[in-house]
């Protein structure tokens, strides 16, 4: 019975924040995107952020993933490079600057954390998916 009630509960979540969204409410993953990447990636994914120019290597315009692979969205490979399975040069190894990102894990619960971090990621690709050109 608890099962049951947990799905349902799920369930109707899933329903209101998908209604919410449609009503209005901030795209988490345009959030994430503004916090921890637009500095360097700009405002539209460009690659024109206020620190870009201060890089020595070049940021990719995001808008480009799809029509660099074949029109296809790279949605597992962005994920890995999100959240640091593969590396990306200028990120120095794992995305340092997701670093406050992860840290919210420790106040979750033994599931909350890794649940929390990768819808987080998640919204983040499907934002970075909403971009392509």
């Amino acid at each position: 019975m608890h099962r049951r009630t947990v799905c349902a509960a799920a369930v109707i979540a899933a329903l209101l924040g998908g209604s919410a969204l449609a009503e209005g409410m901030e795209d988490p993953g345009n959030t994430t995107y503004v916090q921890y990447c637009a500095a360097c990636h700009g405002e539209f994914g460009i690659g024109n952020g206020a620190i870009a120019e201060l890089l020595t290597t070049e940021v990719p315009d995001l808008t480009k993933l799809s029509a660099s692979n074949d029109g296809v969205f790279p949605m597992l490979q962005v994920i890995h490079i999100i959240d640091g399975r593969t590396g990306v040069r200028a990120h120095g190894g794992p995305m340092p600057v997701f670093g406050a990102l992860f840290a919210d894990d420790a106040d979750m619960g033994p599931y909350g954390g890794p649940v929390y971090t990768r819808g987080k990621i998640l919204s983040l690709a499907y934002y970075l998916e909403s971009l392509q050109k």
